[in-house]
């Protein structure tokens, strides 16, 4: 199945190769949850703040549930700045 990846500011080093403008489209097997694609691209988890999931604020109790076809992740690092 086939989910967009996008990870921003200093996470997006941890794009796999043919990323553009942050985001990738993964080929992944079906159950694979949010967590598990984190931890798939060496994204550090304490780095991974603000998630996204089709536009919806995703709780860290939630990260274990499965993608689905179609779906868009964005992740943000913390932030900080005034």
């Amino acid at each position: 199945m086939k989910v967009q990846f996008k990870l921003f500011a200093t996470l997006s080093t941890y794009l796999p190769p043919g990323a553009e403008k942050n985001a990738v489209t993964l080929s992944v097997e079906p159950g694979l949850t949010i967590h598990q694609l984190i931890d798939r691209y060496q994204v550090p988890r304490e780095q991974v703040h603000l998630v996204l999931l089709n536009g919806h604020f995703v709780a860290e109790s939630d990260r274990d549930a499965a993608l689905s076809e179609g779906d868009a992740l964005a992740i943000w690092p913390p932030v900080a700045g005034g």
